[in-house]
């Protein structure tokens, strides 16, 4: 009987490279619990199509560098869910069935034994390598892929979805209430401002009692890293997904950063994907995957919404591993993070959902980046951590969202149609009872550097809270049912006053600058005292704004900017972004404004340094 030595040894004999040991070969990948193919593919750089070649050749078999397009595919798709596990399929070639394969290498020689037995027909079964095969799969299925990429969210879960629920009549109706309640505060007659008291407590002390609050909570954080990772044996695949448009500069970056992580190779599933519009980073990226077998491309094609989602939506289906992360073009992951993160999953078996904390490291570039990154050391150091430990709705960040694939796939995939997917995620996942976290892991991330680039990035985000307040709300008995009264009060104190408190603020510092000045003149003894209370407001509601921010510099170990004090003014740009956002919500709700990535020059030197 024919063994796996016989076979290592004639894939080295094939391919020139006599040097290696098939024995230790073979030993070494049952080690490992792996393939022997993997470990060749991997650990000794055989190319996917020299191994694959060489192994059609053992067994007397065609072999296909790649899979035709002229094909009519034979093999019923009845769970598109699972298109990514695939490893045959048969298809209609020239009128004649064939069976295109990219078998292990226990199926090799299980092959090789029936077709000297003769019980298996040779001629009908085809060799291709893995990544072949799926792309292959991705081709002959783009359609169904495509619908599905738009659709499933619609689908599976009706009642939280922007492709449904966000209605013309929806989206007037909230831009309606929210210019009612804005002008009702700012404009009310001074007898009529104690009745607006109630309002301002709901809008300002409640959220910025939630950041007190979550403060507090650091003196009991606990999210520590396990002190023993899993070890390599007992780590499964893990699936990254990097969705790319217009984005060809950041490739090399990317390359090195995936190169970089400490994980097992042959375990690693790392999906670029791009959009048929970007034809630059297309060809980046092909450039690339002849240098690494965990790289694979996976082009979206052309349709309406052209959004982050709907091109992860599209990928969804093809993830192999058991968990999956996402990562942006500009991000630095920590080395260990998918490593500490699978040990988590593995210790944690009700944990759906980890995110990593995103540090911005181009901070000291301007003072809008300076305020960005203390803006996202309060949110991801601090905010989100207490909102994890309190199990309320947790916002999750864009990128370095980790998860089970079973649980994803669950709850629906992104909404192709909301613009800030990661938010929307997040309250979802808690509205079907599953459970986020965060953990001590870092990815590094790029800031905007110049006003345009920050307020089309900020009016895509509120844009996206706006969508998401409205689709959830749509049917609120549903939601109450759904996510339990603590979930639901809290989500419609964090996220609503995210979205009506930046305009507030702006109007409101506008409106006590003119009655201070006006006062200076009047004298004091003028003032109706109502003036104070609006002062305490807003005194109560930018301190808990700071505190967060210098909290959160200072827990990264960064120096305290005297810039921080003048985060007023940057939350006047929130602010102007919001107005630009209830505009866009009512002509292009799904317009996704791109951030470009990779100009920052006080990036490139931390870049540099991390990837050497």
């Amino acid at each position: 009987m024919l063994n796996k030595i016989e076979l290592a040894k004639y894939i080295f004999q094939q391919t020139k490279n006599l040097h290696l040991d098939a024995t230790k070969s073979v030993m070494e990948a049952q080690r490992l619990a792996i393939d022997l193919f993997d470990y060749i593919i991997f650990r000794q750089k055989i190319s996917e199509e020299e191994t694959y070649r060489a192994a059609a050749q053992f067994c007397s078999l065609p072999f296909s560098e790649q899979v035709p397009r002229n094909l009519k595919i034979l093999t019923p798709i009845t769970r598109l869910d699972d298109l990514g596990l695939f490893d045959s399929f048969s298809a209609l070639l020239f009128d004649r069935e064939v069976i295109f394969i990219s078998p292990s290498a226990d199926k090799i020689l299980a092959l090789s034994e029936q077709i000297r037995a003769r019980t298996t027909k040779k001629m009908n079964i085809c060799i291709v390598p893995k990544r072949a095969l799926r792309e292959g799969l991705i081709f002959l299925h783009k359609e169904k892929l495509l619908d599905e990429s738009r659709q499933r969210l619609a689908r599976r879960w009706p009642f939280a979805s922007a492709h449904l629920d966000l209605t013309i009549p929806a989206r007037i109706i909230f831009i309606m209430l929210i210019i009612f309640i804005i002008s009702l505060i700012s404009f009310a007659p001074l007898n009529f401002t104690p009745y607006l008291l109630p309002l301002l407590f709901i809008l300002f002390i409640l959220p910025a009692w939630f950041r007190f609050a979550a403060l507090f909570e650091l003196f009991y954080d606990d999210r520590q890293n396990p002190t023993k990772l899993l070890n390599d044996v007992y780590l499964p695949i893990y699936t990254i997904l990097i969705p790319l448009r217009n984005e060809a500069n950041m490739v090399a970056q990317l390359e090195k950063v995936m190169n970089g992580l400490d994980y097992p190779p042959e375990k690693l599933d790392v999906k670029f994907i791009v959009e048929q519009t970007s034809p630059k980073t297309l060809e980046a990226v092909k450039n690339i995957l002849a240098d690494n077998p965990t790289f694979e491309l996976i082009e979206v094609p052309d349709s309406a919404p052209l959004t982050k989602p709907k091109a992860l939506d599209f990928a969804l289906p093809l993830v192999r591993g058991e968990y999956l992360v996402i990562y942006d073009a500009e991000d630095i992951p920590e080395a260990s993070q998918l490593k500490i993160a699978a040990t988590i999953f593995y210790n944690n078996p009700g944990i759906d959902c980890i995110q990593a904390e995103l540090v911005i490291d181009n901070s000291n570039e301007n003072w809008l980046t300076r305020l960005f990154a203390a803006e996202y050391s309060g949110l991801f150091g601090v905010m989100l951590p207490a909102l994890s430990r309190w199990s309320f709705p947790m916002p999750l960040g864009g990128t370095s969202n980790h998860f089970r694939t079973i649980s994803l796939l669950e709850v629906g995939g992104w909404d192709a149609f909301n613009v800030t997917e990661d938010a929307d995620l997040g309250v979802r996942l808690s509205r079907l009872r599953y459970k986020s976290s965060t953990f001590n892991s870092r990815t590094y991330e790029e800031a905007p550097i110049s006003l345009e680039q920050w307020m089309a990035q900020r009016t895509r985000w509120m844009k996206g809270w706006m969508q998401t307040f409205i689709v959830h709300n749509r049917f609120a008995g549903q939601f109450l049912r759904d996510a339990g009264i603590k979930n639901f009060l809290a989500f419609q104190i964090y996220v609503g006053s995210l979205i009506i408190s930046a305009p507030l603020h702006t109007i409101f510092l506008i409106a006590i600058l003119v009655r201070l000045l006006e006062m200076s003149y009047l004298g004091f003894e003028n003032s109706d005292g109502w003036i104070f209370i609006h002062i305490f407001v807003l005194i109560v509601g930018y301190g808990a704004i700071i505190s967060h921010s210098i909290v959160g510099v200072l827990r990264l170990k960064r120096k305290f900017s005297f810039s921080l004090l003048t985060l007023p003014f940057y939350w006047g740009l929130n602010g102007i972004a919001s107005f630009f956002a209830a505009y866009e919500l009512f002509v292009r709700p799904y317009f996704w404004a791109k951030t470009k990535h990779g100009i920052s020059k006080k990036r490139e030197n931390y870049s540099k340094t991390n990837l050497s």
